[in-house]
């Protein structure tokens, strides 16, 4: 079976990137919207983007009304300050949750209804250009055909993916990384690390995905717990930006399962960032995934050295999520109840996440069929 590889027209990667991309993003209209949070105001990032355009004559609006993840009244605010302030095309500039909104807005640039329109279809629309530039290594909305966005009235975090989805510009500058604190440096990494896992253990696998998500897998074991335990080491920080891009491009074309699955809703619902509901699932869900791909959960623990040729299938693949609880541990990453989830209320969330998990698709992916009630297990056993 043929399949189409999907990926940003243009990549600029490495110290400089932005500077390097700036006659690219002249070409793209008259009037940006930056679509932002504060923290890149704060740390003093947004000057230089803005003193970037200034220099090419390109107007910008800037809307940083994006806190924590977006939500689609965040999306609404900024589609209509698009439209009003006569904006043609948009940079998403921050974290993942500035850049998926970066791309809901685009869709919505000139729709009139709702954003939950799309949930549950492939987008196909005509969009104006998106510039992505992300500051953390971890989410690779920079390059994918997705966005979350909440849907506040269902409390449901809504997939939306499209092949217009993909920006047309990603820009990884590894300067805009540095700052970034640990929990966001440890959250975002190992969404990374989900993602390559994840794509290389799922029905959509293909070589060229194979081939990155290897890459990925193996630049995180080593550069994540350096980046974590020390923010200022440069050669940590850019090879985590440049795993967390190959990343990106795998889940692009060859999804995610179970763990995403399941992680998006405790994050409508308890408002857990989605990175850190992923690494408190990760090796759980991965547990039970492990029978149905067990030679290729091997070929991650022997790609890692915590296996070799000799160690069985089984004993390399349950090394390997053990590796991966060892990795989390080092982040630090809490439990639910350590994070102040309510265990009477997530108990009695369990059938509804479940469902939401399933109606995803995400947990299709998996090698391994997975019911509902697998997943209301899976969950329950988050409290063992």
């Amino acid at each position: 079976m043929a399949h189409v590889y999907s990926s940003p027209r243009y990549v600029f990667y490495g110290n400089g990137a932005l500077e390097d991309a700036a006659q690219t993003l002249a070409g793209f209209g008259r009037k940006a919207l930056i679509v932002s949070g504060m923290s890149m105001i704060r740390q003093g990032h947004m000057k230089a983007l803005t003193d970037l355009l200034e220099s090419l004559g390109t107007a910008y609006e800037i809307f940083s009304g994006i806190s924590g993840e977006p939500t689609d009244t965040m999306i609404l605010e900024g589609a209509r300050i698009y439209r009003e302030k006569g904006c043609d095309f948009l940079i998403g500039f921050g974290g993942g949750s500035p850049l998926d909104s970066a791309k809901a807005i685009a869709v919505m640039a000139d729709y009139e209804g709702r954003i939950s329109d799309f949930n549950g279809k492939v987008i196909e629309r005509d969009l104006p250009p998106v510039a992505a530039i992300p500051s953390t290594a971890g989410t690779g909305s920079e390059v994918t055909q997705f966005t979350i966005i909440t849907d506040t009235a269902n409390d449901i975090k809504m997939l939306l993916k499209g092949k217009c989805l993909v920006p047309t510009v990603a820009i990884i500058d590894p300067r805009f990384s540095m700052a970034s604190p640990k929990s966001v440096t440890a959250a975002s990494g190992l969404d990374a690390l989900t993602h390559a896992v994840e794509s290389y253990t799922s029905r959509k696998a293909t070589p060229f995905t194979d081939m990155y998500a290897m890459d990925a897998v193996k630049r995180i074991f080593k550069a994540l717990p350096a980046a974590y335990a020390d923010g200022d080491d440069t050669e940590a920080r850019f090879s985590m930006d440049i795993a967390a891009y190959e990343a990106g491009l795998c889940i692009n074309n060859a999804s995610v399962t179970i763990v995403h699955g399941m992680s998006r809703p405790i994050g409508a619902l308890f408002h857990v960032p989605h990175g850190l509901s992923n690494a408190m699932l990760l090796t759980t869900c991965l547990s039970f995934a492990l029978d149905g791909a067990l030679d290729r959960f091997a070929a991650l623990g022997r790609a890692i050295g915590v296996a070799n040729e000799r160690t069985s299938d089984e004993d390399a693949g349950r090394a390997f999520i053990e590796a991966m609880g060892e990795l989390c541990r080092t982040c630090e990453v809490p439990t639910l109840e350590a994070y102040g989830v309510d265990r009477e209320a997530f108990m009695a969330a369990c059938g509804k996440m479940a469902q939401d998990a399933k109606d995803s698709g995400s947990p299709a992916n998996t090698m391994k069929e997975v019911s509902v009630e697998d997943m209301i297990r899976l969950y329950q056993q988050l409290w063992d």
